[in-house]
């Protein structure tokens, strides 16, 4: 397989949302694939008709989008192995169920549900465990026990029936993982006879993974840890329908941890410690709730990539910040960890932050004018852009810009009450008066200019500086916080500083 062209796939299932794991595997998919030229192919995984959910499909290409995760081939985009949904490829999977009939690799069972709901319940009276295939097989209602001639009869008068497996009796089977090395599971011990196709025309993930990998020429198959337990049923399929020649490599990823405890990261986590567990926002189309997003909460794609690059993937060096591109030429599948990796919601603001700070201030701007037009704030581009530079180092997301510079756009209609204790006394508004006249002389209203006028009156009424300088930021800001108190007077204007001095001092002495 050395010289065929690398094909990956990304198959998710449209069953709600795409977590943050389901991300990270689409990532170390296409990485994988575009370090060496290869093809990254969505597939959509629709079999499941009962937990199919409206719009998860487009919530879904909508992710890899937003991620700049782009396939190569995919629905609505072509290729020349589609179609890429499975509910459109349902005309493929019988004839591959026939055949494995056929060759003895599979067999058909009638049981009903409810019969082996029975059999699991009486195996679990006996503090036994059921399951269906070797040991049991033989005793039950399928192909291998009655006639052929009975099968025919019950096909003709429409019993439900699946198509199941037939697991060969104790044998190892070793497969080579790519993150895990050599890895065994026997036959008698761990497998069942897997369902793989159903009265009903819909093969199960099994049958239709196999068949489609096959089909699309998939070179390696990378997914998560939990599918693990399904590789040996999966390379019995590739030998029992004699594509054992072109069978892909497999690599299967470590789990994502929740923050602190066991286990693997939930939604449930991200609602008890406050963070997104999911890329974009979500509203259930079912109970109408809405589930936080990355995107939505104010995260940069490049933040939310360069956190789930280092959920399992070790570059081998101390860098930490990677673009897309460096990621793609320095990823490699044998520095993926096989133990699970936790998740810090603190580490994804820290590399947000970075992001963050890595624009110009022009960009942020571009970013903070909706948050203000939601708020209806009409200003200037250049107000904007100069507010930007005196608060960007405060900041790690585009909404911290407003809660860290509002008063630059809407004047304090109330002032912090422990600055007003600690430093409004008695002589400060005829000191704020005596300054507000010194300030309508200013001419040229700029930050150096105002501080040198500034810096003049005091000396020459011998004030302490702090003694009207604090007043003086409370007056404009509504606080104790804020950047260097001349650059705000220039910002906010001669007219709108003198203003809102005016105001405080009536207010505050009220």
């Amino acid at each position: 397989m050395s010289n065929q062209k690398i094909r990956v796939r990304f198959a998710p299932s449209p069953t709600g949302p795409l977590h943050m794991g389901g991300v990270r595997t689409a990532l170390f998919n296409y990485l994988f694939a575009k370090k060496q030229g290869g093809d990254f192919i969505l597939r959509i995984e629709d079999t499941d008709q009962n937990r199919f959910v409206q719009g998860a499909e487009e919530y879904i290409a909508e992710s890899l989008k937003w991620c700049g995760l782009h396939p190569d081939e995919g629905p609505g985009m072509g290729g020349n192995f589609g179609p890429y949904r499975q509910s459109e490829r349902k005309h493929l999977y019988k004839k591959y169920a026939d055949q494995l009939v056929k060759s003895g690799w599979a067999y058909i069972a009638f049981d009903t549900p409810k019969e082996i709901e029975k059999l699991r319940t009486d195996a679990e009276a006996n503090k036994e465990t059921f399951s269906y295939g070797i040991g049991t097989r033989e005793k039950l209602n399928n192909s291998l026990n009655i006639s052929e001639e009975e099968v025919q009869q019950k096909m003709a008068a429409g019993e439900p029936y699946v198509v199941r497996f037939k697991m060969p009796e104790d044998e190892d089977v070793t497969e080579n993982d790519i993150i895990r090395g050599s890895v065994t599971f026997n036959t008698t011990k761990s497998l069942d006879d897997k369902v793989l196709f159903k009265s009903d025309g819909m093969p199960t993930y099994h049958l239709a993974n196999v068949v489609d990998d096959h089909l699309m020429e998939i070179t390696h198959v990378i997914r998560g840890e939990e599918w693990l337990s399904s590789m040996p049923l999966h390379v019995l399929l590739y030998r029992a329908l004699d594509w054992e020649k072109t069978k892909p490599q497999f690599a299967h990823l470590p789990l994502i941890l929740k923050p602190q405890g066991k286990g693997k990261l939930s939604k449930r986590d991200g609602d008890k410690m406050g963070f997104p567990v999911f890329p974009l926002e979500w509203k259930d189309p079912a109970t109408n709730e809405v589930f936080r997003g990355y995107r939505e909460d104010g995260y940069f794609p490049e933040a939310f990539i360069n956190l789930l690059a280092l959920l399992g993937w070790n570059p081998g060096t101390e860098q930490e910040f990677f673009s897309m591109e460096e990621l793609t030429q320095l990823f490699s599948l044998d520095r993926v960890v096989k133990s699970g990796s936790r998740f810090n919601p603190e580490k994804a603001k820290w590399f947000n932050r970075h992001y963050f700070q890595q624009k110009t201030e022009e960009e942020l701007a571009q970013l903070f004018k909706p948050v203000l037009e939601k708020k209806g704030i009409v200003a200037p581009g250049e107000k904007i852009t100069a507010v930007v530079a005196e608060i960007k180092e405060r900041c790690e997301f585009v909404s911290d810009l407003w809660e860290q510079g509002s008063y630059f756009f809407v004047a304090p209609t109330s002032y912090d009450e422990k600055t007003v204790k600690k430093r409004w006394k008695d002589d400060t508004p005829e000191q704020l008066a005596a300054l507000t006249a010194v300030l309508k002389s200013v001419d040229t209203w700029k930050a150096e200019e105002i501080k040198e006028t500034f810096s003049a009156f005091m000396n020459e009424k011998g004030w302490g500086f702090g003694a009207v300088m604090n007043p003086l930021r409370l007056c404009l800001v509504g606080g104790n916080m804020g950047p260097d108190l001349f650059k705000i007077c220039e910002i906010l204007g001669k007219e709108e500083t003198i203003q809102r001095i005016e105001t405080a001092v009536k207010n505050i002495q009220n």
